[in-house]
Formats: C-alpha cells, sequence, structure tokens
C-alpha cells in the first residue's frame, strides 16, 4: 500500500478520529490484543513466573506512579493506539479478574511477556494458550452483549505483536534448536506458527487484524551486550534475521489475504521507526540509545530492573530503551504515532 497512503489515510481520518475520542465513541467497537511483552498490560501478573513488572520502577511514569505489569516506565505503544482510535485506555488485562463483565463489551487484552509464535518459547501463556482465552471471552461476551456479540466480533481491531522472543529467548539460547535448525529454517517455523494463528482466529470472526514485524533486535542492549563482542554498535547479523522473518511475514499476509475472503489483514512495520530511532536518537529529541534507563542498562529486564537498582536514570524520556529489551513511553509514543496509519487503514 506504501506509507503514502497510509499518510493520506491518517489525514483523512484526523476529524473523526477527534471526534470519536470527544464524544466517547471508538472507531471499533472492541480491542482485543495478542503477544508479549511489548503489549502485555498485566497477564503475567497473574502467573507464576518471574517474568513480571508489577514492582518499581516499572510503571513510575504511568497513571499515579504505580507498575501495572507493563514493561516500561510507562505507556505501551499499544496504549497510545487505543486512545488514537478513540477508547478511553487500551484494554485490560483478561486474566485480571476485576475487568470482567461489561468492561469485556470494548475488548481484552491477552498477551503474555515471554511468548512467542513457537510452542516452546517462554513457558507462560503461549500463543494458542492466548487463543483459548480468547474463545473462553467470546462465551463470557455472549452471555453479555447477546446477539450484538457478533457484530462486535467482527467489527473489532485484532493486533499481534510476537516472534521477538522465539529468537532472543528461546532459539540462540537453545543447543537443540540451534543444532537441528538454520535462523532461516526456524523462522519459516514461525512463519507457519503465525498462519496458522491468523487462520484460527479468522475462524473465531477476527477480520481487521494487524501483526507487528519483529522489531532491530540486534540493536537492543541486551543482544549488544551478550553477542556484540564488547561493540557498542548494532549488531547487523541479528538485524539480518529480524528483517529476513519480516520479509516472510509480508509475503504468507499476501497469501492469507487471497485464501480468507473478507479478511483486512495489515503488517505493521515497527522495525524501520525503532531502526531510526537507535540509529538517529537525536532526530526525536532522545540523547540514550546503547543503554537502557534502569540499573545499567544493558541486561537487566524484570527482576533484575528493581527498586534498588543502582544507577537508575532521572529522566526517562532521554532514553530509547527502558531496561535492556523494553523500550521508554517517549520512544513507544513515536513508535504509536509512525503505526497510525497503518492502523488506520484497517479500520477504513
Amino acid at each position: 500500500m506504501g506509507y503514502s497512503r497510509y499518510f493520506l489515510i491518517s489525514i483523512l481520518f484526523l476529524s473523526v478520529v477527534l471526534n470519536t475520542v470527544a464524544n466517547g465513541r471508538p472507531l471499533v467497537p472492541a480491542l482485543f490484543i495478542f503477544g508479549d511483552s511489548v503489549v502485555d498490560v498485566g497477564n503475567n501478573n497473574q502467573l507464576l513466573t518471574v517474568v513480571k513488572a508489577n514492582f518499581p520502577p516499572y510503571g513510575r511514569d504511568f497513571e499515579n506512579h504505580k507498575p501495572t505489569g507493563r514493561f516500561s516506565n510507562g505507556k505501551l505503544a499499544i496504549d497510545f493506539i487505543a486512545e488514537t482510535i478513540g477508547f478511553t485506555s487500551s484494554p485490560p488485562a483478561y486474566l485480571n479478574l476485576y475487568i470482567k463483565g461489561n468492561n469485556l463489551l470494548s475488548g481484552a487484552n491477552f498477551a503474555s511477556a515471554g511468548s512467542g509464535l513457537f510452542y516452546l518459547t517462554g513457558g507462560v501463556i503461549s500463543l494458542n494458550h492466548q487463543l483459548e482465552y480468547y474463545k473462553d471471552y467470546q462465551k463470557e461476551l455472549v452471555n453479555i452483549a447477546g446477539p450484538n456479540a457478533s457484530s462486535i466480533i467482527s467489527g473489532a481491531l485484532y493486533l499481534i505483536s510476537s516472534g521477538i522472543n522465539d529468537f532472543l529467548h528461546n532459539y540462540y539460547i537453545n543447543p537443540l534448536l540451534l543444532k537441528r535448525y538454520t535462523p532461516d529454517q526456524f523462522s519459516d517455523i514461525l512463519i507457519r506458527c503465525c498462519s496458522n494463528f491468523i487462520q484460527n482466529i479468522y475462524a473465531l470472526g477476527a477480520r481487521k487484524i494487524g501483526i507487528t514485524t519483529i522489531p532491530p533486535m540486534g540493536c537492543m542492549p541486551e543482544p549488544i551486550t551478550i553477542f556484540g563482542l564488547h561493540s557498542n554498535e548494532c549488531v547487523p547479523w541479528l538485524n539480518y534475521v529480524a528483517l529476513n522473518f519480516n520479509q516472510k511475514l509480508n509475503a504468507i499476509s499476501q497469501d492469507l489475504k487471497q485464501m480468507l475472503p473478507g479478511i483486512n489483514l495489515v503488517i505493521l512495520d515497527n522495525y524501520q521507526p525503532l531502526y531510526d530511532l537507535v540509529t538517529k536518537p537525536l532526530d526525536y529529541g532522545i540523547f540514550e540509545a546503547r543503554k537502557g534507563c534502569c540499573a545499567t542498562g544493558l541486561v537487566e529486564t524484570s527482576i533484575l530492573c528493581n527498586q534498588k537498582s543502582i544507577g537508575t536514570c532521572a529522566n526517562a524520556s532521554e532514553y530509547v530503551f527502558w531496561d535492556g529489551f523494553h523500550t521508554t513511553q517517549a520512544a513507544n509514543k513515536i513508535v504509536a504515532d509512525q503505526l497510525v496509519p497503518a492502523v488506520l487503514s484497517l479500520i477504513s
């Protein structure tokens, strides 16, 4: 479709978006989120896992300065996107028992930090397990909304963020996978998993589906520290793996559009926005792109980024990364703004 058309769509929808926000009428009836820590808003809080972010300093710049389970100092990109399309906030974590009832009418978030496309990635709520929760959600929705449930499901927006954990926290640390598959072969497996997930969610009624590309994982503090051979520059071969996967993702999306009647499937490119942020941070008013704000900012994430961490920065808005793996609220806002045109194309 091209960025120029996305930009045009963004301009055309701007007045509509502002009007819906002002009148409390979102552009879609509901929003559903699936994936990993990039979009997890607190599901892992309910799990017996160390992969959590429900403690300070996570959330220190969020509402009331309290941690929620988001892996950032504040809002995620999904929070900004939800607000842009008219929601007062992004949908709550499905496993948060306090959000059941009528709150389910506007959607839910099923994402789980540490999860991936491959069924053996993470040991948390796998993408397939998230799909099972979504099936449970549909049953609850029918009880609440009755005959309106089908229009909510078909008119809703579905956003998926997954894949990076499969490489960084599974494939490259798993000698069995390394021995059995090349990165290219493993990416083929992930693409099949992704395709199956989209087909399954389509069969459950989803029609407006957006899936993000893998970001430039070779430019994140943790991978640079582990794989960068004492360099402070992006790891080129890791970025190549990400780009190779993203090319396959674009290709399979075209195949799925031919296979699945009525689907509106868009690939959301968050590779380039984050790569630009890391390589040209000053263009965005950001001064630190190598280290995260929390502690040394080189490898810490989750429990390693805690209230007792020494050296956590005073102003996270000057940083691209909050910890060794996740971006700050400031970076999330920049990325979200660049994803909005593609998201709006799903609604048009």
